[in-house]
């Protein structure tokens, strides 16, 4: 029996643990007892991580459309069929007639790959992943207000907290990991939760206020606390004036946002929106947590300025205990955009039209790169159906069930002049390609990923792919190189050694130094010990920022036809499009069909019952699922999950867009519950 250790290909925390091998199988998982951040103990999606492995349906030779279906083909005549078919493209329409999507899912090395091979083979900034949908306004958003667009502090240190202001985030079912140093910080300091979120969560024991606000009023929230503390003198002023610009403009804007303002927008009470300010602004140590229930509105970037101000004003940042910390969903969300997977950044967040970054990556590559940033995710599949759009290349990524408003996804898909697809099962989006790719799982490779706050690891291969599966980095460097472009690496070391040369924050970084825990980025140099903590003298780009933001709703409100606000998100037993967690038997046991959250009040009202299939419409379409009752959930708000492709939430979520981060209001859109 062999022991290979590797890290959790689930959520953001970044857990480490050890693959058991018996005679080339994966036979158990074990934890790491000395990890930093796991400390031994894995949520129960870790433990099953290896079940997905070796299921029967497993990718293992390419696949060519033929007709309605596909046939088998070998690796030369696929490659060569996807060289061929994205050249016509890029020669007949132009290199922006081609979209990319990378993977939250892979490795640093293959996302930096696939972004090159956008720039350098295709020439064009049209690469994007999901960080589109999940964490665009937090990069957008904390690199505007603190010059980085990361988590602050470290998971560890958020034990060393006072107050833990949870908001839009569900850490005991999303990141369990980080939910276990909250209950430490609450059993070993005594330490005090405000929650504000529409439903209750797991954490509510430890609860001390918890305010349900409407599903997107966290503005008009945020800056109702804001004036409390500011009204009452509770403000940091000594970090304010040596470490921030702007507070001027926002205590102008604070004066109108009174609690009692904010109550009939938001549903929260005054006296509970009076007494979180209080808690948090005077806490030693405070830091605020929070995830996709603030980034996922039409004013996610206005969301997460909101917090970064609430931070500066109360100056929680910059020490153990404190800080803005956005929780990253997956695996690698945080690697991928740190490794220029965006359509406006090359690796490391250099703009892509800035002459002289340009140059850097131009004579590194040995190619001439494009100037203009590309499209985002939603921007691609809606330039199919305009054909500014004619050929798609998707590493790892299902759009067809992650992505906003799936009907217009679905044609835009069966639009596409030529799609190809790598990945570990036939996805929903893959059933639409013209050629599928076996790749190999994180089990079977080589590589780093980079978790929520920003700790780089190395995962090891502890079997063989399955049949003719090979690595993501291995087949974006054999369409390259069938492209005209020789990518000749000899390992993901030495791919790490390149992104190393070019990406300051990652300049420190190899294989030979990342070691048990990993490093965190910034790590700048060979001697550099990696930074846990950010901002703790001087923000990146020297002062931090106040920024003004006003209230503004949601763009769809509930209305007499549609009462309802839908929120959706993820629950502990599944995750993100079921791809592994729907496949592996134990967590499909737990929550094997899809549901829909509603408080027991409003369902008497609808004449329904605990358990009755319901149907469920917006807009943009319907799906018929079980009703659930919640009594945390807010009276007018109902949840969907939306890992289920049979019953999609994503079926009826909004895309209108943040226009800043460009992304998608997941999180509020007008919905109304029919009785079947």
């Amino acid at each position: 029996m062999k022991r290979i250790k590797t890290v959790c290909p689930y959520c953001g925390c970044g857990c480490s643990y050890f693959l058991s091998v018996n005679d080339g199988k994966i036979a158990g998982v074990s934890p790491n007892k000395n990890h930093i951040i796991s400390r031994g103990k894995l949520c129960i999606k870790g433990w099953q991580s290896a079940e997905f492995i070796d299921r029967p349906d497993r990718l293992t030779t390419p696949l060519i459309r033929e007709g309605e279906g596909f046939r088998e083909a070998g690796w030369d005549e696929a490659l060569s069929l996807i060289a061929d078919e994205l050249s016509y493209c890029r020669e007949k329409f132009g290199p922006d007639s081609i979209g990319i999507f990378s993977s939250a899912k892979c490795s640093n090395e293959e996302n930096y790959l696939l972004q090159k091979f956008a720039r350098a083979v295709i020439y064009t900034n049209n690469v994007d992943h999901c960080a589109r949908l999940c964490h665009a306004s937090t990069v957008a958003g904390l690199a505007r207000a603190f010059g980085s667009g990361a988590m602050t502090n470290s998971i560890p240190d958020i034990a060393e907290s006072d107050i833990i202001f949870i908001i839009g985030s569900n850490p005991g079912e999303n990141h369990p990991l980080v939910a276990s140093r909250i209950i430490q910080a609450v059993r070993e300091r005594g330490a005090g939760i405000i929650l504000a979120d529409p439903r209750g969560i797991d954490l509510m024991p430890f609860v001390n206020v918890h305010m349900a606000q409407r599903p997107g009023t966290d503005v008009a929230l945020i800056n109702a606390m804001m004036h409390v503390i500011l009204e009452e003198g509770l403000e940091d002023r000594e970090f304010i004036n040596s470490r921030t610009e702007g507070i001027e403009a926002l205590e102008e804007k604070l004066k109108e946002y009174t609690p009692e303002r904010a109550e009939p927008v938001t549903g929260v009470p005054a006296d509970d929106i009076r007494k979180s300010a209080r808690l948090y602004a005077g806490a030693g140590n405070a830091c605020i947590i929070y995830a996709m229930g603030i980034t996922q509105h039409s004013t996610g970037t206005d969301n997460v300025l909101s917090l970064a101000n609430l931070a500066m004003l109360c100056g929680h940042i910059g020490k153990p205990g404190t800080g803005v910390n956005p929780l990253r969903g997956q695996n690698n969300v945080q690697g991928a955009c740190d490794m220029g997977a965006l359509p406006d950044v090359f690796p490391g967040y250099q703009k892509v039209d800035d002459p002289g970054t340009r140059k850097k990556f131009e004579e590194a590559w040995g190619r001439r790169l494009p100037e203009t940033p590309g499209m985002t995710v939603i921007e691609m599949m809606n330039g199919v159906l305009t054909n500014d759009i004619r050929g798609m290349y998707f590493m790892g990524e299902n759009p067809a069930v992650s992505d906003p408003d799936i009907s217009h996804v679905i044609e835009a898909l069966k639009a596409l002049e030529f799609l190809a697809v790598q990945d570990i099962f036939l996805s929903e989006t893959a059933r639409f390609a013209n050629v599928v790719l076996p790749a190999a799982s994180y089990a079977e490779k080589m590589g780093t990923f980079t978790n929520t706050d920003r700790r780089v690891q190395v995962f090891y291969p502890a079997v063989e792919p399955p049949g003719e599966a090979k690595a993501d980095w291995k087949i974006i460097c054999e369409i390259s190189s069938r492209m005209g472009y020789a990518m000749k690496y000899n390992s993901p070391a030495e791919i790490m050694e390149e992104i190393a040369s070019l990406t300051p924050s990652y300049g420190g970084m190899s294989y030979d130094r990342l070691g048990p825990d990993g490093l965190q980025w910034p790590c700048t140099g060979r001697e550099h010990p990696g930074t846990p903590i950010l901002h703790t003298t001087k923000f990146t780009h020297g002062r931090g920022k106040f920024h003004a933001i006003d209230y503004l709703p949601p763009a769809e409100e509930p209305d007499e036809e549609y009462p309802f606000s839908l929120t959706t998100g993820r629950i502990l037993f599944q995750f993100h499009t079921g791809t592994m967690t729907r496949r592996t038997p134990i967590l499909e046991r737990e929550y094997p069909e899809p549901y829909v959250e509603i408080n027991p009040q409003d369902a008497e009202k609808l004449g329904v019952r605990n358990g009755w299939k319901v149907g469920v419409e917006t807009r943009r379409g319907r799906i018929e699922l079980n009703a659930a009752f919640k009594p945390e959930i807010k009276q007018g708000t109902i949840f969907i999950p939306f890992h289920f492709s049979e019953a999609a939430a994503n079926r009826l979520t909004n895309p209108a867009l943040d226009p800043v981060a460009g992304i998608p209001e997941y999180k509020a859109c007008a919905a109304k519950v029919v009785r079947l």
